[in-house]
């Protein structure tokens, strides 16, 4: 018990960024921009994913991107911790193809000009951990994501506008 307290404590107990591109980050972003090299990855994500990136004062962000793509409807049997049916196998595996989530604190070296997110959660468990990322700003309000720690080789730029 006190294991699980000192790590919300620390989920918690941030601090709130103080450089000028962190205060920056600060907001709501509505994905306007996926560009992937991997074929698979545009197929499952399809032409335009949506999405929204959150970045708060305390040092916390989230983020999900939905697939731009028709998804099955769950045709399994009722479940009492489902709303509606329960999905198939296959149903549950096109559910989460191509969608991402996840949430947790970040940081921002200005000089490099990355944003590092340290993933408390996430939809892949075996994602956590630190994912680095280099940021650009362009037009005040237009937020470029390049992942920089990919071992696969393939190349995804994502591009986010500021909600106002």
């Amino acid at each position: 018990m006190a294991a699980a307290l000192a790590g919300a404590t620390g989920l918690l107990a941030q601090s709130a960024p103080a450089s000028p591109d962190s205060k920056r980050l600060i907001g709501t972003w509505r994905l306007i921009g996926y560009e992937s090299s991997d074929p698979e990855a545009r197929q499952v994500r399809g032409p335009a994913p949506t999405g929204l990136l959150y970045y708060d004062n305390t040092g916390h962000m989230a983020v999900q991107i939905a697939p731009d793509r028709v998804r099955r409807p769950f045709t399994g049997p009722a479940s009492g911790i489902f709303t509606g049916p329960r999905p198939t196998p296959a149903e549950a595996l096109d559910a989460i193809s191509g969608y991402g989530a996840y949430f947790g604190t970040y940081s921002v070296d200005e000089r490099a000009r990355t944003v590092t997110h340290k993933r408390l959660g996430n939809l892949n468990p075996a994602a956590l951990g630190d994912f680095v990322r280099r940021y650009e700003f362009r037009n005040g309000d237009e937020l470029v994501l390049v992942p920089l720690d990919r071992t696969d080789l393939r190349s995804v730029r994502l591009s986010w506008k500021l909600l106002k």
